[in-house]
Formats: C-alpha cells, structure tokens, sequence
C-alpha cells in the first residue's frame, strides 16, 4: 500500500513539474499566419529601402536592387516572412497551400537573385545594410532551411549560401569592433542579434558561436537590475531587458544562469506581474505604434524560454497572455502590422512548446 501511494506522489508531482503553454501550433493557425507571408513577400510597394544612393544610378525600384527580398515593405521583413513559410512548411510537410509556397520560395531564392544580393553587400555605401537584424534573419531562414526535410530545401539552401556566408562572416566582424551592446528595443538591439545568430553558429559555424559567447559575457555578466519596469518605449518591439536574458540563457551554464539572472532581475521569477504589463497599441495603422504587438510576441517567446528553463509556470502563463493579446488582434486590415507580425507569432508559437 505504501508503494502505491508513493507512486501516485511520484505521478502527481511529475505531472506538476511539467510546463506547458496551453497554445498549440495547429494547421488552423498555420493557416492564418501563412496568409501575411505569402501575400506580402513579392509586395514590392509600398516599400523603406533604407538605400544609400552613391549617385543617380543608384535609384533602382526594390525588385531590382533586391531581387530575391524585395516585398513585404522592407528587406528583413521580406527575409523573415520566407522564414515563415519555410516553417509552416516543417511543421506541417502536407500543407494545404504547399504547392504554392514552393512554387513563390522557388521563384525567389534562385541562384542569380541571391548572387545579385551579394553585390548589392558589395557596394562601399551599403556595406552595412541591415545590420545586424536583417542579417539574424537571414541566418535564421539559412537555418530553417537545413532543417527543413524536403528537396527543394536542399536547393534553396544551397542558392542561399553565398549570402549567408557573407552575412555570417560580416557579423563576426562587427562583433570584433562593437566595444559596447547596443540595448534599444528596436532593429538594432546586439542581444536579439546575437542570440539568432548563435542558434545558426551552434550548428554551422563553431568560430561564430564562440565569438558569440565571448562577447555576450563581456557585454553583460556584471548586469545587475535591469530597470524592466522602464519597458516598454513606445516604438518598441523588443524588450532589452528579456533579450539580454534570452542571449545569456543560450551561452551560460544552466546554474550560472539562475545565478546571473537572480541579479539581473531580482524577483522577477516570482513577481513578474510588478515589472512588466502587457503592451497596449493604440493605432495599428502607425507602423511605429504597431511594434508594441510585436513587442507582446517577442516578450513571450523570451518568457517561454526562461519559463522551460527554470521549471516556472507562471512565466509560461505570462507568456501565453503576451501571445493572445496581439494575435487575436492581428487581422487588422493594415499593412503596418501585416508585412512583419507574422514571423513574430510563428516563432513565438514554436516557442510556446519548448523548440
């Protein structure tokens, strides 16, 4: 009898210390999110270039200067939003849309159109284009590509590679010459790039992984109280607080991370509702106010990994309402959210079950 029961103590306990999100990544959201994606990458207007002109010649309409990552109103956005489709396409191979996605992704990432992108980094006035976002993004498509087990992937790939390799080793470059983090909540935020990148540079690149946990540590091992309850600015959609400690998650040692982060951000594990609340938009036809919905979606992909990580439910729970918030408010006609929201909730989703 005592057996007995110690074995339903054991089942009862287990079932507790298990976390989970009550989302789940199923064909209906695939679905919808697919949609924004694919109608958006070969958008091409309206359309922010961020281009440097050197000379007349140089105003070229986007389909040319990018002729790969022209739509979806920007070059990451464009980048990710084919990240997008390559990751409903792993997660569900008999997609209903699939033959469409193949036929888009296939007429973007040829052989000529990435070689052209490779010229456009050539050019001495934009060397330096989309750094150091668009070139995580670009690292995460390249990755969600060798992921994906499919033929076309295997061809797609290898057309993408010379910019990955360029993009890769233009990273470990800056990172050379970045003396200080750069800890805005927007594009250019070091901890977002760094922590996509190093999920590429684990698997592909063992010189830019340990590039990656070298510099982390400088930037931030002595961090202590980050003011999270300053969050969110009103164009963010990237808290600096939580991608700092999403970067540090991935290049510490699990106790050295629950040590670092009891610094980091005292009492947060527990009493996460007295620092942060979920970020209200007021207009999602103003691009810039539209980043606090994505603001919600990277805040939870951030809290699902630190909640798996530290066994704790209630950031799981957090995480979720982070989630739903912004996704049951994403079908707003506008563009302004449109063109990017959907990577952010795709990747948000994976996360949500511990990937």
């Amino acid at each position: 009898m005592k057996l007995q029961f110690f074995l339903i103590f054991l089942f009862i306990t287990g079932q507790l210390s298990a976390q989970s999100s009550k989302l789940s990544f199923d064909e209906k959201k695939a679905e919808y999110l697919y949609h924004f994606a694919y109608e958006c990458i070969d958008q091409e207007y309206p359309n922010k270039t961020g281009h440097v002109l050197g000379d007349d010649s140089y105003l070229q309409p986007p389909r040319v200067m990018h002729p790969a990552f022209y739509g979806c109103f920007d070059w990451h956005s464009s980048v990710h939003g084919h990240w997008t489709l390559v990751k409903i396409l792993t997660e569900f191979p008999d997609f209903k849309y699939r033959d469409e996605i193949i036929k888009k992704l296939k007429k973007n990432i040829t052989e000529a159109n990435i070689l052209q992108e490779v010229a456009y980094f050539d050019d001495k006035h934009n060397t330096t284009y989309e750094r150091t976002y668009g070139w995580a993004w670009l690292l995460k498509l390249d990755e969600a590509l060798r992921e994906w087990n499919d033929p076309v992937a295997l061809e797609l790939q290898a057309n993408l590679s010379p910019l990955v390799d360029l993009l890769s080793d233009k990273f470990g470059e800056f990172l050379d010459k970045l003396i200080y983090p750069i800890r805005i909540g927007e594009h250019c935020n070091i901890a977002f790039g760094m922590s996509f990148a190093y999920d590429w540079a684990k698997k592909y690149d063992t010189a830019l992984a340990i590039q990656i946990e070298r510099k982390a540590k400088e930037y931030y091992a002595s961090d202590c109280d980050c003011p999270l309850t300053w969050e969110p600015g009103g164009f963010d959609f990237l808290s600096p607080c939580l991608q700092e400690a999403s970067i540090m998650l991935k290049v510490l040692p699990e106790k050295e991370f629950e040590e670092w982060l009891k610094k980091f951000l005292p009492k947060f594990e527990k009493h996460h509702e007295k620092f942060l609340e979920i970020a209200t938009v007021t207009d999602r036809s103003d691009g810039k106010l539209a980043h606090l919905d994505g603001l919600n979606f990277s805040r939870a992909w951030c809290l699902y990994e630190m909640g798996y990580a530290l066994n704790n439910q209630r950031l799981i729970d957090f995480a979720d309402a982070h989630f739903n918030y912004s996704y049951e408010k994403m079908d707003s006609g506008e563009y302004a959210g449109a063109h990017w929201l959907a990577s952010f909730a795709t990747y948000a989703l994976i996360k949500s079950h511990n990937k």
